[in-house]
């Protein structure tokens, strides 16, 4: 069994907020996570002084980390930086890999730089990146649970602003099911949603499951997340993935859960949930889901 803790869009610099970011450190040391991954968005203007907090703050992080850039983490108003060294301050004040790659026993992560130098807001990704992407997961062991980390949407988010997703989303998500990715997670809208490669591409492939998270630790916020934090736990054991929602929750000061999902891994199946008697005996509020639930198991 591995355990996931997965962050995104943090944006040191003036919209990121310290309490936030002291959370994430706080709910990690607790719950213990075998991984952590980072979906973009590191900065609020890339700027060399933000990059060096965040890579403070990756460092304190209590497991290994993946992280990718996000279009905020390219300069945007260093025009020549954009356009001849677009990833020259993240690579030196960062991290020199945009497209790092992370194995344990169960666990084979990629990621995805999804942002160049004239990205604005929306991504793309490139047939070079295409093809290594799918010659990286070729090589990834059978049983191992296959996680990719980009910051631009595969999937469109459900009833938020434009319906676009990244160039060439089309042909990664066909990669991505036939080379047997388990899981993608994703930043950039700054809200949480769920959805799976099935639901926007029909093909008849095993359907991808496509996780998002909102803004992790700063105040933008957008949609039903205005003014929220949020982020994902994840739980991967051999049958089946459970993703928890967490959202930041201001009286307690810290991040709770809001949201459980239990999907079963390519090849398995779950037993479907007893059905009620009567729909009085199914009504009322739904089942609480409790920090208790989440961490490592006890050994």
């Amino acid at each position: 069994m591995r355990q996931i803790l997965h962050i995104s869009d943090i944006h040191f610099g003036p919209k990121h907020l310290v309490d936030r970011a002291e959370g994430v450190l706080r709910l990690a040391e607790r719950l213990a996570p075998d991984f952590i991954a980072l979906s973009g968005d590191l900065t609020q203007r890339a700027k060399p002084s933000e990059f060096q907090r965040a890579r403070t703050f990756v460092d304190r992080l209590p497991a290994p980390v993946v992280a990718v850039p996000g279009n905020h983490d390219v300069p945007l108003y260093r025009v020549w930086e954009r356009v001849f060294a677009p990833y020259g301050a993240y690579r030196r004040h960062f991290d020199r890999e945009t497209e790092p790659t992370w194995q344990d026993d169960e666990l084979f992560v990629v990621g995805l730089n999804t942002a160049y130098g004239w990205t604005l807001t929306e991504g793309r990704l490139t047939l070079a990146q295409l093809r290594r992407l799918e010659e990286r997961l070729e090589a990834a062991p059978a049983e191992a649970f296959k996680l990719v980390i980009a910051h631009h949407h595969l999937i469109p988010p459900p009833r938020f602003k434009t319906q676009s997703v990244l160039i060439h989303a089309f042909e990664a998500i066909e990669i991505l099911a036939q080379q047997g990715a388990d899981l993608v997670v994703s930043g950039h809208h700054h809200i949480t949603y769920l959805g799976s490669s099935e639901q926007y591409y029909p093909q008849g492939l095993h359907p991808v499951v496509v996780l998002h998270s909102g803004t992790t630790t700063s105040s933008r916020g957008r949609g039903h997340e205005t003014g929220h934090n949020s982020c994902n736990w994840i739980r991967v054991d051999q049958r089946s993935l459970e993703i928890t929602n967490l959202r930041w929750d201001i009286d307690r000061g810290e991040f709770r859960p809001v949201a459980h999902h239990r999907l079963p891994r390519r090849g398995h199946e779950l037993e479907p949930a007893p059905l009620p008697e009567s729909a009085e005996a199914g009504s009322g509020s739904g089942v609480e889901v409790g920090l208790q639930g989440i961490g490592r198991p006890n050994r």
